[in-house]
């Protein structure tokens, strides 16, 4: 009877594992395909979301004759729109999250592309950007993108709320403006390689691994074989040749940082990062769009990609591994907040 039910249990559990596996893959690919519904250029009244919350929050206060007030006024604005265009500068707002990859990179370019159509010397572009950092050509690129703004002399506002370290204070530092939230975190202006060897491990089990180049730095250190002090020294080499890259950007847009201070690969959150430079002034991506409503028309512009499914699931796995990237730098942080 024991052995009965320790073998209906075991049963039972491979059935619930594999139903709960077929129910998360059906959800990933729901939740891909509302991701992607359309692709193209979408823009929001950010002006008018502002004014309908607030149309909806004073309707839920107030009485019916100050309802009634109210929205015989706005009637009464909304018709002056129509008939004369409003004539004050605009901003247009794009949002950039950040991956190790910083796959949001194909948006930003055709985000960009479309402001750059339109835009006049009145108008500023600001980018609410959160991102921890990754690969560096992916970065750079993202960067080059916000730099093609700055080339055509319309001010560009990076506003972090949260995290631009790294790959992402390569984009930030491209701004002629940088906001930061009081405990965002900026800097790590620095260059990291790590890679796991094997080559122990596979010498312990008889595994010969061989690899083949041609020419004498194709590849330096590797996974499985054995890794030298030249190949270590070779790397090192290079990863110092993109810190340089890193530092003469940084010095190109911010030119009065001290580098030798701030590109250490330390970080820093935004009271330290205001007092070091790497900051304007700290402000919130909500406080400078509230201010930025009384005297500016504001346009989010988001430019949506379609990809085929399977790109779309390898997404989210990517996306869930990058989760687990930014979890740790979670911990890393709030470890050394007080209890």
């Amino acid at each position: 009877m024991i052995d009965f039910l320790a073998n209906y249990g075991l049963f039972l559990l491979k059935v619930v594992t594999i139903v709960v596996a077929i129910v998360v893959i059906i959800a990933v690919a729901a939740s891909a395909g509302r991701k992607a519904a359309h692709e193209g250029l979408e823009v929001e009244d950010l002006n008018k979301k502002y004014r309908e919350r607030g149309d909806a929050l004073l309707s839920a206060v107030s009485t019916k004759e100050q309802r009634k007030k109210a929205a015989k006024e706005r009637k009464k604005e909304d018709k002056a729109e129509s008939k004369h265009p409003s004539e004050r500068p605009r901003s247009f707002i794009v949002d950039f999250k950040g991956d190790l990859k910083a796959s949001a990179v194909a948006s930003l370019r055709e985000e960009v592309s479309a402001i750059l159509d339109v835009a006049t010397d009145d108008d500023e572009v600001i980018v609410r950007l959160e991102n921890p950092g990754g690969l560096v050509h992916e970065h750079g690129l993202a960067a080059s993108q916000m730099a093609r703004i700055r080339d055509r002399d319309i001010p560009l506002v990076v506003c972090v709320d949260k995290v631009a370290a790294s790959g992402g204070y390569l984009m930030a530092c491209v701004a002629s403006t940088v906001y930061a939230a009081p405990f965002a975190i900026l800097g790590s202006i620095g260059v990291l390689a790590q890679i796991p060897n094997f080559n122990r491990m596979l010498d312990s089990h008889g595994v010969d691994f061989e690899q083949i180049t041609a020419g004498k730095h194709k590849r330096t250190v590797t996974m499985f074989g054995k890794n030298t002090d030249e190949d270590r020294a070779k790397l090192k080499e290079e990863l110092e040749e993109v810190h340089l890259l890193f530092k003469d950007v940084v010095a190109k847009y911010r030119p009065n940082l001290d580098l030798e201070k701030v590109a250490t690969g330390e970080h820093w959150y935004g009271t330290r990062a205001l007092e070091l430079g790497l900051a304007d002034e700290l402000l919130t991506s909500d406080e400078l769009l509230g201010a930025r409503a009384k005297d500016r028309d504001l346009y989010l512009v988001t430019y949506k990609i379609k990809q085929p499914l399977q790109k779309r699931l390898m997404g989210n796995v990517e996306t869930a591994l990058d989760g687990a990237e930014a979890a740790g730098w979670r911990r890393k942080f709030e470890s050394r907040l007080p209890r």
